[in-house]
């Protein structure tokens, strides 16, 4: 069968959030916004307030009179000015972008909002010294980078991982399960691309230590934002042979099979694994990942 390709842009990449990057280091225009800015906070959890479904954004000057030195500057909606900001003592109903497509009824724009919003929180969480020279470091340029005692500016830190349909060319996809997942949960194979490597031999590498298996004809699908905490997810398709065997060798994968099309498309009907039945054989991710995307677009092919 022909190459197959993706149907649909996966959910975090269709973001349309305005980020305003010529603003970010106009102190005076950021100052002159923060009176009818909008404020996002987030828990450590990635977990946001909402009322009903939908996100709960408040004043700006509900946390200052001015822009506060631990607020992020996430861009703009129309005239008005996004931020967000880490606060641990929020209260109330609460969900997170995990959830999105169970709790949460976010747009385009609402996603782009909360996954850059999750991403750059994560960073300064893990930024207040730096990798340079070991001083203490601020945020500066509204939240899009960090400054040494010295003067060395750091910016945010993105892990680029390899996620990778597995087929046999024909009608059948090897999907595996993680130990720390539910029974029946099967996804997409992934791993972080790891120094002087190449996307490609990522692939190779990642897929043999943790199916065993050898695989060719490498295409690149598409890729999303993954914030959890910070990485980049660039998708895959590769051809495998099914009569070889999968073995583990790295402790992630507990179990691996080979599902046919019509299994895979059954499970899609299914819906996600949060609302499907639970004693089915296959439960697949959802709608969020990249890899659901993928597997509809593989699923849908032929």
């Amino acid at each position: 069968m022909p190459e197959f390709q993706l149907n649909a842009v996966p959910i975090l990449s269709r973001t349309t959030l305005d980020r305003a990057e010529h603003l970010r280091a106009d102190e005076q225009a950021l100052k002159e916004g923060w009176p009818q800015a909008k404020l996002l906070r987030m828990n450590k959890r990635g977990q946001v307030r909402v009322e009903g479904n939908t996100v709960v954004l408040e004043s700006a000057t509900t946390l200052a009179a001015e822009p506060a030195p631990d607020a992020v500057f996430l861009g703009v909606d129309g005239d008005l000015h996004l931020w967000a900001v880490r606060d641990n003592t929020i209260e109330g109903s609460l969900s997170d972008l995990r959830a999105y497509g169970a709790t949460l009824e976010l747009d385009d724009f609402g996603t782009g909002l909360l996954s850059t919003a999750i991403a750059l929180l994560n960073w300064h969480d893990k930024a207040h010294f730096s990798a340079g020279d070991g001083t203490p470091t601020t945020i500066t340029n509204g939240g899009w980078s960090r400054t040494s005692e010295s003067g060395h500016e750091e910016f945010p830190r993105i892990d680029p991982a390899i996620i990778c349909l597995i087929h046999d060319g024909a009608d059948r996809v090897l999907l595996g399960r993680q130990h720390t997942w539910p029974e029946g949960l099967f996804s997409l194979l992934a791993g972080f691309v790891e120094a002087g490597e190449s996307l490609e031999r990522c692939v190779e590498r990642e897929l043999r230590e943790e199916v065993g298996v050898d695989v060719r004809d490498i295409t690149y699908l598409g890729s999303q934002p993954w914030p959890f905490p910070r990485s980049l997810m660039l998708g895959f398709s590769a051809v495998a042979d099914p009569e070889q065997p999968v073995t583990f060798h790295d402790g992630e994968i507990v179990e691996a099979h080979w599902f046919t099309r019509a299994e895979v498309r059954e499970a899609l009907a299914a819906g996600a694994w949060g609302g499907a039945k639970t004693d089915a054989r296959l439960l697949l991710p959802g709608s969020i990942s990249i890899a659901r995307t993928i597997v509809e677009s593989w699923a849908a092919a032929g």
